[in-house]
């Protein structure tokens, strides 16, 4: 298995930290609070020392539900300098900072060495293709195949449509580190968006998402895509460090 040089942290939910060589990552961070003990990325939390990295920080919220984007991660411009912020236009930032960068599906962007491709969902919002210190990372927000048991057949039809479409202008890209939900509220379709993902794009390292606390989906899953030629990292807790 290939060493990429990167520590990341399971948050909650969506939310993970990325650290490469010279940059320090955050996507959808949500749960500003920890069930016990110190507040602290090994912990599942972000405190404002844990920012002191000495490295560029790219903090990432792909939409505005309350499970992927929490205000107080603005709070943050007024105690660190070395830090930007790339946002889904759908977000409403009340007041602006130079700092602070909104983006649409399908647009990019350069911020601080970093490249920035805004990609699609079938939610509201976007995801995210990122090129930094050498390494591509594709967070997908709420992007997913949404096949609820409960559609109808025309529902199903056109989340099938969409999400598929949006997957076909993904290809292409060689993706190191993929992050994409396989949530356990689609039941026994739970795995869909994920394996097509994985087939179609071929990430080397896969990391689940959008499980809430139900971490048992992630062991699940693995075993589900052990045909396919990529790494599935399985998660058991807040805070879990992944090196790779």
């Amino acid at each position: 298995m290939k060493k990429f040089g990167v520590k990341i942290n399971y948050l909650y939910n969506s939310g993970f930290t990325v650290e490469t060589e010279k940059h320090f990552l955050i996507f959808d961070y949500f749960k500003d609070s920890v069930e016990s003990g110190e507040k602290n990325i090994s912990n599942g939390a972000i405190a404002l020392r844990d920012l002191n990295v000495g490295k560029d920080i790219l903090v990432f919220s792909s939409h505005s539900h309350e499970d992927h984007f929490n205000p107080v991660i603005l709070s943050w411009l007024d105690e660190v300098d070395d830090i930007n912020y790339i946002l889904s236009s759908d977000i409403d930032i009340k007041e602006k900072d130079e700092r602070i960068h909104m983006i649409s599906a399908y647009e990019d962007m350069n911020v601080k060495d970093a490249y920035v491709k805004a990609c699609g969902s079938t939610d509201i919002g976007i995801s995210f293709l990122v090129k930094v210190d050498g390494k591509t990372i594709f967070h997908a927000g709420d992007l997913n195949w949404w096949y609820w048991w409960d559609d109808t057949e025309e529902e199903i039809e056109r989340a099938e449509k969409w999400f598929k479409e949006e997957i076909e202008r993904i290809k292409g890209e060689e993706i190191d580190i993929a992050f994409f939900p396989v949530d356990p509220r689609l039941e026994h379709n739970y795995h869909l968006g994920g394996e097509y993902f994985a087939r179609e794009i071929r990430p080397r390292v896969l990391i689940p998402m959008h499980f809430g606390e139900n971490y048992w989906v992630t062991g699940k899953f693995s075993e589900k895509v052990k045909d396919i030629p990529v790494r599935v990292v399985e998660i058991s807790h807040r805070g879990q460090e992944i090196v790779l």
